[in-house]
């Protein structure tokens, strides 16, 4: 079973994201907020959620996948609002949310430079490219064994470089 208190970290630091993800996936807030709901549920039930290095990744793909389910079932039914109208509601951010955002990209990018050429790659074709380890590792001459290694390097020094440069 889940630890409370990382499960009450992870929604205190992660939920209006997931809900603005969501959203925009599916165009409506009580849509999104059910979704988010029943990731959190299946997050709990995990017999082992500690396993799991890096349970916000987790969580939200989760809930996009909940949130690709929920427009199957929905079929060819309009949206309740425009993706325009979504896009902006997931953009609408204070200009202090503005601010964070900005130098979270900025340290994201310098972290990301700070990784060996072959870690960083096997990051940008997973995360932008949405390349499946198999892919990666055909591209860049390593198995897939490596090729998880290098995106758990990766992740793991992201989020270190973000915790520490926010934190001074």
């Amino acid at each position: 079973m889940a630890d409370p208190i990382v499960m009450e970290r992870l929604f205190r630091e992660h939920n209006a994201a997931l809900l603005r993800f969501v959203a925009a996936r599916l165009g409506s807030d009580q849509e999104a907020k059910e979704v988010a709901q029943e990731a959190y549920v299946r997050l709990l039930r995990l017999h082992q959620p500690e396993t799991i290095s890096h349970l916000r990744a987790f969580l939200f793909k989760t809930a996009a996948n909940l949130a690709l389910d929920r427009l199957r079932a929905r079929g060819r039914r309009p949206q309740t609002r425009s993706m325009h109208e979504a896009e902006l509601a997931v953009f609408h951010l204070s200009p202090d949310r503005q601010i964070e955002g900005e130098e979270s990209v900025a340290i994201l990018g310098r972290a990301l430079a700070e990784l060996p050429f072959k870690c960083r790659k096997a990051f940008l074709l997973h995360r932008l490219h949405g390349l499946s380890r198999q892919e990666i590792g055909a591209r860049l001459g390593i198995g897939e064994r490596m090729v998880r290694l290098y995106l758990a390097r990766a992740l793991e020094h992201l989020r270190y470089r973000l915790d520490t440069e926010i934190r001074s």
